[in-house]
């Protein structure tokens, strides 16, 4: 019997530590990463971590990122906050007045109501995210008070390491500026787990629904996280671009962050945030779609 119960012993402890050899970790994916990157003339920055967020790869962690327009999503959780707490509806009416549309600024909303209209709130909120309206933008940041609640939202919860402090108005009216709103690659990551788990019931389960039914919908950066993925992959995801410089050449913001579901429908967090680029928009865009590829490629292939 203590025969028997030893060779159990010896049996388990066999199958844990094959279990650990197997498994798989991120590290493993560093030099095919580090080749990729290599390739461009870019500042990169990669965060993926597994599901679980227990194993994680991170390039460039502690560089401040412009955050143009990822930060949208941010906003979208600081109003469905709102929202929850009684203080916004997302069937409230909202009214642009001409004078908002009559902007040189990026807006699906501008170019379908280019005298104005009235919109309900979730309406918005859609064109914010899923099309990355800029006027849509900086009419919620208005409705919440300006970007300082939405900043003071986030601190208040602990997290580090990004400043909202500009509109997109301001911060596109200056090349300069848009540094002034800047994240790291893993305070992105961070924000993505935390609300795509639910982490502390944030939202109601009505608002969680609209935000990550809304980041499926994304239409902009096709070329980006989506782009060398099996078709039909859903990828949640917020894009964020910037103009080129026209005196250097650079371009300061090709972004994509999102939640990438497996076939196993597990899924995996990734922040690719491309700065300083002189590879031109289509091989910025082809950077963050190669690191997109060699994560699933890894999660797939074992």
């Amino acid at each position: 019997m203590k025969r028997n119960s030893s060779l159990l012993v010896l049996f388990i402890c066999m199958m844990i530590f094959s279990q650990q050899s197997f498994a798989q970790k991120l590290s493993e994916l560093k030099p095919q990463i580090e080749n990729i990157l290599k390739k461009y003339k870019a500042k990169v920055g990669v965060a993926i971590h597994n599901q679980d967020y227990n194993d994680s790869l991170i390039f460039h962690g502690d560089h401040h990122f412009p955050f143009q327009s990822t930060y949208k999503f941010h906003l979208g959780i600081a109003v469905l906050d709102q929202v929850d707490k009684g203080k916004l509806k997302l069937n409230q009416v909202v009214e642009i007045s001409k004078a908002k549309v009559t902007t040189e600024l990026y807006s699906p909303i501008k170019d379908k109501y280019p005298n104005g209209t009235s919109l309900p709130l979730s309406e918005i909120l859609y064109y914010t995210i899923a099309e990355s309206d800029n006027v849509g933008c900086d009419i919620l940041f208005e409705l919440l008070g300006g970007t300082e609640v939405v900043d003071k939202y986030f601190k208040d919860l602990g997290y580090k390491n990004f400043d909202i402090k500009l509109t997109e108005e301001v911060q596109q009216a200056n090349w300069d500026r848009q540094f002034e709103n800047w994240t790291t690659v893993g305070a992105s990551n961070q924000v993505l787990h935390d609300y795509y788990v639910n982490k502390d019931n944030r939202l109601s389960p009505e608002s969680y629904k609209f935000l990550w039914d809304t980041m499926r919908a994304t239409k902009t950066g096709q070329d980006r996280i989506v782009n060398l993925l099996p078709k039909g992959t859903i990828v949640a995801h917020k894009t964020g671009t910037s103009g080129r410089n026209r005196k250097t050449g650079e371009i300061a913001a090709t972004h994509d962050i999102g939640v990438v579901t497996l076939p196993n429908s597990k899924v995996f967090y990734i922040s690719v945030l491309v700065s300083e680029s002189l590879e031109g928009d289509a091989n910025s865009a082809k950077i963050i779609a190669e690191v997109a590829k060699a994560a699933w490629d890894f999660y797939t292939s074992k």
